[in-house]
């Protein structure tokens, strides 16, 4: 993606079944969970850059004993820096301490961040924070060690003023009104209360409150917790924990917007956002990894037990489509195949924008992930390719002599790697014009490949805002001169925010909607914002499942192509000599490349769930007010 687009979170849990001398003994080393949760992270920073965080708990420990650890950091590369620290941290306990070295039990019960069960995070800032603060595992501390609790996720809750609400109509006095702590603060009073009905039950049985501990252990319902804390939760989400006496579980939300995939065997039980993560660290097969269904929790109890619970009764299925598209390591099989299709499908439309005219066209991609994609739309060229070629024999077959039969079959697609980003450039100066020619240069180009008179089509991921390719991109690419500049987007135009997790938040800042701005003026409609607006601000005092998405209206009047076509006018300007053209993904072919992702309310304002027609109305009636206030 051209555009600078923070996304969300990634999260890691691993459960150890077996004693640390067990892995110490088959593996060479008890600190195998932590091994393995550092490559665990690392494979999935894509997924979050802003910081990161790891937990562990010990099982069985002696009271006095230190049972948690915890770190975490919003350094700039902060997994390293993470794993760096407990690293020299396990060194310097050795180092004083040499007859822990092949102790596993001396290790286990001195050496920080060694246990059996662990949860790891890395995050993207969705509202720009990054202090230490806001980087998770986040902890409710209490010295009952069932009342313990460790939370992380990859989440973004839509109704936040209603959680906090509801959390101080039970008698609490959150500290803020931050999603992560109105979610960790719902989850913590049910295990409370849960705690304190089974001490007042085996109380009565007539256990002594030491009798209690390891029966409240066992007993505990986390599933039951669970249902009840996610009752009002409206958002997507894989929501992660760990109690501290060693239960441990992650939901997923109802509509399965937010991934979660899960491995289990007789060694380990292993939770991340990714499929491939967990594949590659564990070395197991794709078959061998599943995806935990929406509304489900993976529950694992202290004593090892395993379970895929209900917990929201699961609603239709609309994963993110971005997971597909971009997010996601492409390494996956599924994914893999998947972004190919995007790109292949885009195929028709591109060649009816140069005419069909392979032979005058060099083919590149922009980004690097926009790479498979690229394939996919190389392939269905090279099927074109071929065709022109046939027509080309048959049409001439009387008069076809072996050198114009050699000519015609020498006929090559021309793809080549036009761009590379070059990562020292920094564009340090921030006044304006200064900054803006620095951005153009932000791109290496590659020269002497495109002709004065060939087409360039160049594959994106998404045009989301639209800001580099107008900045830097199109600009870079018409100083090779180049008859047609193509951009396509392997994704459909996105022209309503995301409230799920993606860093979509204000409506001006999509190209798209800018385009449908435009286009109102023109046809001297623009009375319509208005109109819009004052039907957003009908329905603030609505219930939720009343409220209706009213921002598609802005958009009825034109068709893609209209809106394609004004987004090129946006993004070049008298100073590109190229005609440019955009062509986008449509919603159709999405589906069809990604069948099991259909989630595509930035693309159609079909949200799936109650709380995203508010968000959207919300961030519309921001933009008419001219607020920079972000709409959840």
């Amino acid at each position: 993606m051209s555009d600078a687009l923070k996304h969300e979170c990634g999260i890691a849990l691993v459960r150890l079944l077996k004693p640390l001398n067990y892995y110490k003994e088959k593996y060479g080393s008890a600190y195998y969970g932590v091994n393995k949760m550092y490559l665990m992270m690392e494979k999935q920073h894509n997924r979050g850059q802003d910081g990161a965080g790891f937990a562990s708990i010990k099982l069985n420990t002696e009271a006095g004993e230190r049972y948690i650890s915890r770190i975490r950091s919003n350094q700039a590369q902060p997994i390293q820096d993470i794993f760096a620290q407990i690293n020299e941290r396990i060194n310097e306990e050795i180092l004083e301490h040499p007859e822990y070295a092949d102790d596993t039990e001396l290790q286990k019960k001195y050496i920080p961040y060694l246990g059996e069960v662990f949860l790891g995070h890395v995050r993207y800032g969705t509202f720009g924070k990054n202090s230490i603060e806001s980087v998770h595992p986040f902890l409710r501390q209490n010295n009952w060690m069932h009342r313990n609790l460790i939370v992380a996720g990859n989440f973004n809750m839509t109704n936040v003023d209603k959680l906090f609400k509801n959390l101080v109509d039970l008698g609490q006095h959150p500290k803020e009104r931050a999603d992560t702590v109105t979610v960790m603060e719902k989850i913590g009073h049910f295990l409370d209360d849960e705690v304190r009905k089974l001490y007042k039950k085996l109380k009565h049985q007539g256990y002594s409150k030491v009798e209690a501990s390891p029966q409240i252990a066992e007993k505990l319902n986390v599933a039951k917790i669970l249902r009840k804390s996610s009752k009002d939760w409206d958002g997507g989400y894989a929501m992660a924990g760990m109690i501290g006496h060693g239960d441990s579980f992650v939901l997923r939300d109802p509509s399965g917007i937010r991934p979660a995939y899960y491995y289990k065997d007789d060694e380990v039980v292993v939770v991340a956002s990714e499929r491939p993560v967990i594949q590659t660290v564990f070395n197991v097969q794709f078959e061998d990894v599943h995806e935990l269904p929406p509304g489900h929790a993976i529950i694992t109890k202290k004593n090892g037990k395993t379970s895929i619970d209900e917990i929201i009764e699961p609603l239709e299925r609309k994963a993110c489509s971005f997971e597909r598209i971009y997010f996601s390591r492409g390494s996956d099989a599924e994914i893999y195949q998947e972004r190919k299709m995007l790109g292949r499908l885009l195929m028709p439309e591109v060649l009816k924008s140069i005419d069909h005219d392979t032979q005058k066209t060099v083919f590149s991609f922009i980004p690097n992930t926009a790479e498979t994609s690229f394939y996919g739309m190389v392939e269905a060229a090279q099927d074109e390719l071929i065709r022109q070629k046939n027509e080309a024999i048959l049409a001439e077959k009387e008069s076809l002599t072996k050198e114009r039969l050699s000519e015609i079959l020498a006929y090559r697609l021309r793809t080549e790697k036009i761009a590379i980003k070059d990562v020292k450039l920094r564009t340090f100066i921030t006044e304006d014009s200064s900054r803006d020619d620095l951005v153009a240069h932000v791109y290496d180009i590659t020269y002497g490949v495109v002709q004065p008179d060939d087409n360039l089509v160049i594959i994106d991921d998404s045009i989301v805002r639209g800001t580099t390719l107008k900045k830097s991109i199109i600009k870079m690419l018409d100083r090779l001169h180049p008859k047609k500049i193509v951009v396509v987007s392997s994704a459909p135009q996105i022209r309503y925010p995301d409230c799920y997790g993606i860093d979509m938040a204000r409506l001006e800042d999509l190209v798209a909607f800018r385009a449908a701005l435009a286009l109102l003026r023109e046809h001297d409609n623009y009375e319509l914002v208005e109109k819009v607006y004052n039907k957003c601000k009908d329905q603030v005092e609505l219930q939720d499942k009343e409220v209706q998405n009213f921002v598609k209206e802005i958009y009825e009047a034109f068709s893609n192509e209209q809106i394609s076509d004004k987004i090129a006018e946006l993004l070049s300007d008298e100073h590109v000599d190229a005609e440019v053209k955009v062509i986008y993904q449509t919603v159709e072919n999405l589906h069809i490349a990604c069948p099991k992702n259909l989630g595509d309310w930035y693309f159609t304002g079909d949200y799936p769930t109650v709380g995203g027609n508010r968000v959207v109305n919300r961030a519309f009636m921001n933009f008419f007010e001219g607020k920079k206030d972000r709409a959840y």
